[in-house]
């Protein structure tokens, strides 16, 4: 196979596996959903990826997540290929039982395209360890024995394993922290900005603060709030109690800012870890950091990425800050084929061992390249994608 074909074969998934799933309703009825699983490509080891319950699922939108995928697993130089899955449903409209019927029908649905070495799935947008959870005992039910390495992202009474909350922002941070080093510089009194405080926002803001940064703003999509007199850790315990980060802060008589505002604070490092497109066309010429480290998928448009750069900022790209996640469900996946259970400590040294490697596998090709962090992780990605496609072809 040429590096030509080869390249062709990338831009397409290897199968896609789709339909729609019968779900049994409360009140006795049947409805139909679409489901989906899209395999990427499977050079360099089983396909892997989420999956997603959203009303917007579409086939174009999976089939272009298990390629990011593909790129992401080849990036953080694990044995794995990308898949996506999805199912386009609104979960918050089902009860607990419906969402627990709905995992276990798509779980049937693709069972016969996934195990430990061909296909191993994991949480995504609206679903969950307990998602996981019911969806392999389903699979396992089917094939009638234990496979708890089909699944990762399990809760940890399942074969999950310790550290998977966290992972996608600690991840983040040693990223960071490899970055600093490369250009010689400290954590201590760095200022961050970090928009969205989900469990990646979340975990990153708190382990940065730990390791010594200063994190003094956090937005959620209804504001911008400024860490001045509270604590990180109360405002979140606020926003579970009132819903969001506006009414937490009228409770608290805390003076708040516009969401979007997040992204044009006077800080060291900024940290988009929420939406999709967040530094576009319209906002990019306000930014002031000079160092953005991507955590959300794809919050940098191109023609942003491309100004920023010519105006000297550094952007980590999303497919190596955020890595930590399916690093950490390799992790998972090694402890569950060796009948295993490593410490919270082992998890976080691995990790840490991995993502410097990563870090600087890109930050070499980079500057061999004089090309962005974005371009030198894709080239470092595809090359390794391209060598195991034609291996022993000639």
């Amino acid at each position: 196979m040429t590096s030509k074909k080869t390249i062709s074969t990338l831009k397409k998934p290897q199968k896609i596996i789709k339909g729609r799933i019968k779900v049994k309703m409360d009140d006795g009825s049947e409805k139909s959903f679409f489901a989906i699983r899209s395999q990427h490509n499977n050079a360099r080891g089983p396909f892997k990826g989420g999956i997603r319950f959203h009303p917007k699922v579409t086939e174009d939108e999976i089939k272009a997540l298990s390629y990011w995928m593909t790129i992401k697993c080849a990036v953080a130089d694990l044995p794995y290929g990308g898949a996506k899955g999805g199912v386009r449903v609104d979960p918050k409209k089902l009860s607990k039982q419906e969402l627990e019927n709905l995992s276990r029908a798509y779980a049937e649905f693709i069972s016969d395209h996934i195990g430990p070495k061909i296909d191993i799935p994991a949480p995504d947008v609206n679903t969950n360890p307990q998602i996981i959870a019911w969806m392999l005992d389903a699979y396992e039910k089917k094939i009638g024995k234990k496979a708890p390495a089909t699944f990762t992202g399990k809760p940890l009474n399942k074969g999950g394993s310790l550290g998977r909350t966290e992972a996608t922002g600690q991840g983040g941070l040693f990223v960071l922290e490899a970055y600093l080093k490369s250009k010689k510089q400290k954590a201590k009194g760095k200022k961050i900005a970090v928009q969205g405080i989900g469990n990646v926002g979340y975990w990153f803001s708190v382990l940065a603060k730990k390791a010594g940064f200063k994190v003094t703003a956090i937005s959620d999509s209804s504001a911008t709030i400024l860490l001045r007199g509270i604590s990180l850790e109360k405002l979140v315990r606020l926003k579970k109690e009132h819903g969001s980060l506006e009414k937490s802060a009228k409770k608290e008589g805390l003076k708040t800012l516009p969401s979007n505002k997040i992204l044009e604070l006077d800080v060291d490092i900024l940290v988009p870890a929420a939406l999709e497109k967040s530094i576009n066309e319209k906002n990019y010429q306000k930014i002031k950091t000079k160092t953005i480290l991507e955590l959300a998928n794809g919050p940098t448009t191109s023609k942003a990425e491309k100004a920023l750069i010519n105006k000297g900022v550094d952007i980590i790209p999303d497919i190596l800050a955020s890595s930590g996640g399916v690093t950490v469900s390799y992790f998972e996946w090694l402890q569950n084929l060796k009948n295993e259970k490593w410490t919270k400590e082992k998890v976080n040294k691995s990790l840490k061992t991995k993502m410097v490697k990563v870090f600087n596998e890109v930050y070499e090709t980079k500057e061999k390249h004089k090309i962005s962090f974005r371009k030198a992780a894709y080239i470092l990605a595809e090359k390794r994608i391209i060598e195991a496609m034609t291996k022993g072809e000639h």
